[in-house]
């Protein structure tokens, strides 16, 4: 990859993580985060290419740029892009579908069962939707919560909204494949090994149900890799990543 001479702004990360991405050949320079839209304002003025948002910073970046969906949708922006109108993303979102994906789990024909809080954060695991399930099942906290994210799905899926705490949201479980939970504790009892489970919490205890899981570790490389591609215009493999990715999980 050849180096850019168009510097990136760090927005909330410490400097080593400066040092790191310099050694991919960019030249990163950490920025202060106390006035965010002037230090945005200053950095294209001095043609910078975009910017990495630490996660201290990232719901406060949303309202300092033009969001895409994901990033809307989320409410955080993890990467910013100076090319024409600041233009931020979420780039966890469509790096979870990557990992799927990679996974070799069968997607297409099979249904799943999104479980999290609120629509911000079930609309991490959205876009999966666009992998060919059949069905989808959105449990939010509250009913209401669930109607509002399944509203950005594709027109012609079947989703279902539900309530976390309704007996429903069990019903829906025993014929789903996939369980992806976003947010808060997992039920209990409701995984079974015929499921498969992706943890974005990381605090799921599923052991004893005997259910897969979706080997989530190259997860952080695959978000840093679509990052870097909306803030620098430069794509890298993940596996470049790997040596640099330390310094900016701190």
């Amino acid at each position: 990859m050849p180096a850019s001479d168009t510097p990136l702004a760090l927005i909330g990360y410490p400097a080593p993580a400066a040092r790191a991405l310099r050694d991919l050949g960019l030249i990163a320079l950490s920025v202060p985060t106390d006035d965010t839209r002037a230090v945005l304002d200053a950095c294209r003025t001095l043609h910078f290419t975009g910017a990495l948002v630490h996660d201290s910073q990232q719901v406060h970046l949303l309202d300092a740029v033009t969001p895409d969906t994901a990033a809307r949708r989320v409410g955080r922006v993890d990467a910013v892009s100076f090319a024409g109108t600041l233009s931020g993303t979420f780039a966890l979102t469509d790096a979870l579908s990557d990992t799927l994906e990679d996974s070799g789990y069968a997607t297409r024909g099979a249904s799943a069962l999104l479980i999290g809080l609120d629509a911000h954060d079930l609309a991490l695991a959205l876009p999966l939707a666009r992998l060919g399930f059949t069905d989808i099942g959105v449990a939010a906290e509250g009913l209401p919560e669930a109607e509002r994210a399944i509203r950005d799905l594709p027109a012609g899926l079947r989703a279902y909204p539900l309530s976390r705490r309704d007996p429903s949201c069990r019903t829906y479980a025993e014929r789903a494949d996939l369980i992806v939970l976003t947010a808060g504790p997992l039920p209990g009892g409701l995984v079974q090994p015929y499921h498969t489970l992706i943890d974005l919490t990381g605090r799921a205890d599923a052991s004893s149900s005997g259910a897969g899981r979706v080997d989530l570790s190259r997860l952080p490389l695959r978000r840093l890799a679509r990052q870097l591609a909306h803030a620098t215009g430069q794509r890298f493999h993940p596996d470049e990543l790997e040596p640099v990715l330390p310094a900016l999980s701190s």
